[in-house]
């Protein structure tokens, strides 16, 4: 950086020192809280470290042991990317398609509906349900409606059973995927200028759908932006659920994510390091959907 650039940046700072001052806080905690930690792990993923003796540095061992000797990550990394997959896209269009519907609908009903829809992703109701809903025995809602159907003679463990675990993880994280990114675009939808919409009918525009795509997505790019974040992103991150509905670990590990196994290894068994670097190549992941799905909302309306 030049001269003049240093000193364009000083008058800069001491005009609008009470701005800085302002953020310094916020700056202060994400620093100490979130940048910290992640440089932290990137360099204690380089180690052997058990919390008890001081690290000593093995390269890329826990790497190459990642990949080359847990035949148990590849499988949560299986399940994740197939989770991430499914759930990311497809809560992404639930979220956006609920709250565009929703939005045609007068103040007060929208309201009770926008609570409705968010209640699953906030109650911890929602893994008793579905627990209750797929229960192993013939108290079961589903095992006691296919018995009586004659479909089953026996009533089937669902969450005991490799087969359902997966499928069923994507379908109850699904219903619960009206979250944040969802009341993003419920509000989003509420500041899109009207004269818009009544300016291309003028132009040309003739039904919803081209309303929608010409007029609705580019108006809401950072609502866009935001929920994609939120949700798609967020789908790498799962493990909850399937603690609370497979237990830990899952049978056959159908159940298991990347997130399980990073428990598995920092909250189990302390060794830090190898957990260290499952965090990495997680974040990873979420940066490299991240930057994959910017690229894909610039084109929304070009």
């Amino acid at each position: 950086m030049n001269t003049t650039a240093v000193k364009k940046r000083r008058r800069s700072i001491s005009r609008d020192h009470q701005l800085y001052a302002l953020i310094a806080p916020y700056f202060i905690l994400f620093f100490i809280f979130t940048v910290l930690p992640v440089v932290a792990s990137i360099i204690i993923s380089f180690t052997d470290f058990n919390m008890l003796q001081w690290p000593s540095f093995v390269g890329w061992d826990n790497y190459l042991r990642l990949f080359l000797r847990d035949e148990v990550f590849i499988i949560a990394l299986r399940n994740t990317i197939i989770f991430a997959v499914i759930v990311g896209p497809v809560g992404y269009a639930l979220s956006f398609t609920v709250a565009w519907v929703i939005n045609e609908l007068n103040p007060k009903v929208r309201a009770v509906m926008t609570l409705l829809f968010f209640a699953p992703s906030i109650s911890g109701a929602a893994f008793t349900i579905w627990g209750v809903l797929f229960s192993g025995d013939r108290h079961g809602w589903v095992n006691g409606w296919l018995i009586r159907s004659g479909i089953l003679v026996e009533p089937t463990d669902f969450w005991r059973d490799a087969d359902f675990i997966l499928p069923l993880l994507i379908v109850v994280q699904l219903w619960m995927s009206l979250g944040v990114g969802f009341l993003t675009f419920v509000a989003g939808l509420q500041t899109v200028d009207r004269a818009l919409y009544e300016a291309s009918a003028i132009d040309g525009i003739r039904n919803r759908w081209q309303e929608l795509w010409f007029i609705t997505l580019p108006s809401m790019r950072p609502q866009l932006m935001f929920g994609a974040v939120m949700t798609i992103t967020g789908s790498f991150a799962v493990g909850g659920i399937s603690n609370a509905l497979a237990g830990f670990p899952s049978v056959n590990y159908a159940g298991h994510f990347i997130i399980n196994h990073l428990q598995d290894f920092g909250n189990e068994r302390f060794e830090m390091g190898y957990a260290s670097s499952i965090a990495v190549l997680l974040f990873l992941f979420m940066i490299g959907a991240n930057k994959a799905v910017q690229r894909l909302l610039r084109k929304v309306g070009t």
